[in-house]
């Protein structure tokens, strides 16, 4: 639509990119296994910045906000994010976050909602979304997936781990998630 700025640039727009670092010690995770066949997986145009993201894993401090009590060890063991700048982030900002995060596959991901409005741009395809009441869909590598405040959503990967970009903003931004729904098939 002719005018209209997309929620990504909403994001960008409210991020003051004067931001001070912040010294967080290195955290590793099991997920981040899956770097190599991620680095794989995405687009020639977004390669050299996952491959970037790969050779540093180890120095960035990666976080769960569930535990194996919430969703069982498997998703835990295949599940994280790093925040790279926001109220937790290696760059202290208080109006946005944005970092990464990993699902290995084989992963349901589900139904949760947050009072910070939230966008994904997905680098692999594959996974299967799903927003509000709607079904499950698969989403492409590149696509901007927006959820407004408090929008139930869920995801599940299949054969292939999913590595996402995440933007934040508005809310506590490292509240945890409300979760509505119940991982039902086994896989988490």
């Amino acid at each position: 639509m002719a005018g209209s700025v997309s929620p990504v640039g909403e994001f960008l727009g409210d991020i003051d990119w004067a931001m001070p670092a912040r010294t967080l010690e290195p955290k590793s995770l099991a997920c981040l296994s899956q770097m190599g066949r991620l680095a794989e997986m995405v687009a020639p145009a977004e390669r050299r910045a996952v491959e970037l993201l790969a050779s540093c894993a180890d120095v960035l401090h990666w976080g769960q906000t569930y535990t194996a009590a919430d969703f069982g060890q498997h998703f835990l063991d295949n599940y994280g994010w790093v925040e790279l700048f926001g109220t937790r982030g290696h760059y202290m900002n208080e109006k946005v976050a944005a970092g990464f995060l990993v699902l290995g596959p084989g992963i349901e991901y589900p139904d949760h909602h947050h009072v910070a409005e939230e966008v994904y741009i997905p680098l692999t395809g594959g996974t299967e979304w799903r927003m509000g009441d709607t079904p499950f869909r698969e989403r492409r590598g590149g696509e901007v997936i927006h959820h407004a405040s408090n929008m139930n959503h869920a995801m599940h990967t299949g054969s292939e781990p999913l590595l996402a970009l995440y933007l934040w903003r508005g809310g506590p931004l490292a509240a945890k998630s409300t979760v509505t729904g119940t991982v039902t098939d086994g896989r988490g």
